[in-house]
């Protein structure tokens, strides 16, 4: 049965999707279509669940190029993950894709995604896991580019970019890991990389590996995709971008961090310092920011960075690291169904409107109480607020912080708690602009009237069923959400807790309070006086943020476009040489020779095509010298020499990988 389960699924997603985008006379209807996904989806959900029940630990090994899948506490938390979320977004797409085009070829890379995304999850090895994971970031790029706008076209260039670039950093580390250490089965990994003796070496493996990961998390400085592709994806796919595809990327930072250099304090640092970074820079553009979906895009970035601050905390904490193993796998659980709440809110806001700006949607929520309160679940655990599971999340992360400045005294840790309440209470002032301007501001004065009816019932549900779990968990802190979070301390490297933590304690309580206050403060001290303005009577939102800050307009592009000067120059001055040296050759020790007649090489050939042939020997030999004319102009084109050098780079590469991993 278990095999039948997983044939279930890896490849009844493939199945399907191929069943779906192959052309046929009589087009499958989108609503049947719809339904065909949703079914799909929930079948593979009923298939993980089933998987779920074999025993902790348990190691399946495919015979398909060695593939190998396990079902520890981790891998089984977010293999349900990626399912229920793959499933929620189902149901809510024949709405939002209502008379959309290229409906086909979108739901046929949403169901492939879903086999690729739950192999990089599953993977008991990294072999697995990087085929798994490129695999997952070539099918994602065409949900980045599904609408065909020139935004999402571009947005797809740099997400393309930054996806290869990342999968071939990570592949070097790989190769070097695996020469290293002699394995890249997790379950064989800590060991044998603490028995390495050349540090430097396991070091640039576990940069390389993390250089990959982290592109697709959107770490900075490798974040520059995010806040492009989610605001030009469709809202489902935008759901899964956020909520899956970033935790993908944790998850091999958690390896790194877990497996490779565990207890390493240089580490530690080096991700805490990158977590902080993220953790600001994201909430401070989602202030300035007034699109819908740019606002969670540039949200998810920072709560990305609230997520390594944990993950720094789990090395730079040692044994005493059950705060930062609980929380930060709460965290990104929260992270996950709050950005699959919030952004199929934006899809919904987006399908009834056709707008994201928040000038153009202001007033749609008045007199909808259900979305209102499905949005405040989401904006209410994303903000910390407790009853909630970010508050649950955020305060583990948060007194890991404490814990860690009060043990080492340092000054620096201390500055790092204060970044995370600053962040905390910016991630209040963006969600309150959003949330005012939707539900409580006037709608524009040449806006449609919107329907009190925002959704189907299937979408409705969907909504629903993605907001319901966040107060759930977060009401049951110590009966659901730690135990769940306990699951997974095998892979996270945690302990267990020596003491019970009182969630509503004054000490707890404390940095959500500071967290409220510095995000009225700034919502009322920066945002309504300078990124507002009162036109015409209205109060309409501005972004101020300067086009300058861009690192990839103002760093990446310029720097490549350098690059690319230098190895034209290098190349021209390389052809200029040697056509040099070749001249002075000419000059100084060889010299031309005389022509002389001989007899054609092609002769006997000639005669021998021209023997029983209406041609004579005359007009054999011309379309002979006229055929080897050609070969030997390709030969001498630049084209030609592409094609033979990529050639021959997949053959060194098919060479290598056979020999690493055979």
């Amino acid at each position: 049965m278990t095999t039948f389960y997983l044939l279930i699924l890896f490849m009844l997603p493939a199945v399907m999707a191929v069943g779906i985008a192959i052309p046929r006379r009589r087009e499958l209807s989108a609503q049947w279509v719809g339904e065909l996904v949703i079914a799909t989806a929930l079948l593979v959900l009923g298939a993980m669940l089933a998987l779920c029940r074999l025993p902790v630990g348990t190691v399946i090994v495919s015979p398909v190029v060695g593939l190998s899948f396990t079902f520890g506490g981790f891998q089984r938390l977010y293999g349900l993950v990626v399912c229920f979320m793959w499933l929620i977004c189902a149901m809510l797409s024949p709405q939002y894709f209502r008379g959309h085009h290229h409906l086909r070829r979108y739901y046929f890379f949403f169901l492939i995604c879903l086999s690729f995304t739950l192999g990089v999850f599953l993977s008991a090895d990294l072999k697995t896991t990087f085929l798994f994971f490129e695999l997952m970031s070539l099918g994602s790029y065409v949900w980045v580019v599904q609408e065909e706008t020139p935004e999402a076209l571009d947005a797809g260039k740099t997400y393309l970019t930054i996806a290869v670039l990342g999968g071939l950093v990570t592949l070097m580390g790989l190769f070097l890991l695996q020469h290293l250490t002699g394995t890249l089965v997790l379950s064989e990994l800590k060991d044998a990389c603490a028995a390495v003796t050349d540090r430097t070496a396991l070091w640039w493996a576990a940069l390389c590996v993390f250089f990959g990961f982290a592109a697709k998390a959107g770490v900075f400085p490798l974040h520059i995709w995010l806040p492009k592709a989610h605001p030009v994806a469709p809202a489902p796919a935008s759901a899964l971008l956020s909520g899956v595809l970033t935790k993908a990327g944790i998850f091999g930072i958690l390896v790194v961090t877990v497996y490779l250099l565990p207890g390493n304090r240089s580490w530690g640092v080096l991700v805490l310092i990158l977590g902080c970074i993220t953790m600001v820079l994201g909430a401070v553009m989602a202030v300035f920011s007034t699109n819908l979906k740019y606002i969670l895009a540039c949200s998810s970035l920072s709560q990305i960075g609230f997520i390594l601050v944990g993950v720094a905390m789990l090395t730079l904490l040692g044994e005493h690291n059950a705060l930062a193993a609980h929380g930060t796998v709460l965290y990104m659980l929260n992270h996950s169904l709050v950005k699959l709440t919030l952004f199929l809110f934006a899809g919904v806001v987006y399908y009834n409107t056709h707008q994201l700006d928040l000038n153009r949607i202001r007033g749609f929520g008045r007199g909808k109480p259900l979305l209102h309160g499905l949005f405040l679940c989401g904006a209410c655990s994303l903000a910390g607020i407790p009853g909630f599971l970010g508050y649950v999340s955020k305060t583990l992360v948060h007194e890991a912080v404490v814990e860690l400045a009060v043990e080492t005294g340092s000054t620096a840790i201390t500055v790092v708690e204060w970044l995370f309440l600053l962040s905390g209470g910016l991630t209040v002032a963006y969600l309150t602009k959003i949330y005012v301007a939707v539900f409580w501001q006037t709608a524009p004065a040449d806006a449609h009237a919107a329907s009190r009816r925002w959704g189907t019932p299937l979408s409705v549900a969907a909504l629903m069923l993605a907001a319901i779990p966040l107060p759930m968990l977060g009401l049951l802190p110590h009966g659901l959400s730690e135990k769940i979070a306990a699951a997974t301390l095998s892979f996270t490297g945690g302990h267990d807790f020596s003491h019970a933590v009182h969630y509503l304690a004054w000490e707890n309580l404390k940095g959500v309070v500071i967290s409220l206050s510095i995000g009225m403060l700034v919502y009322f001290l920066l945002i309504r006086p300078l990124l507002t303005e009162r036109r015409d009577g209205e109060i309409r939102y501005r972004s101020l943020w300067p086009a300058w800050l861009s690192l990839e307009e103002s760093v990446y592009k310029p720097l490549f476009r350098w690059l690319i000067r230098v190895l034209m120059t290098l190349c021209r001055v390389a052809c200029d040489l040697l056509d040099l040296l070749v001249l002075v050759m000419r000059r100084t020790l060889l010299r031309d020779t005389r022509d002389h007649v001989r007899r054609s090489p092609h002769s006997s050939v000639v005669r021998a095509m021209s023997h029983n042939s209406k041609y004579s020997q005359e007009e054999t030999a011309d379309h002979v010298g006229t055929v080897l004319d050609t070969f030997q102009r390709m030969e001498g084109s630049l084209s030609f020499a592409l094609l033979m050098a990529c050639l021959g780079l997949c053959l060194i590469l098919l060479c290598v990988i056979l020999h690493v991993f055979g």
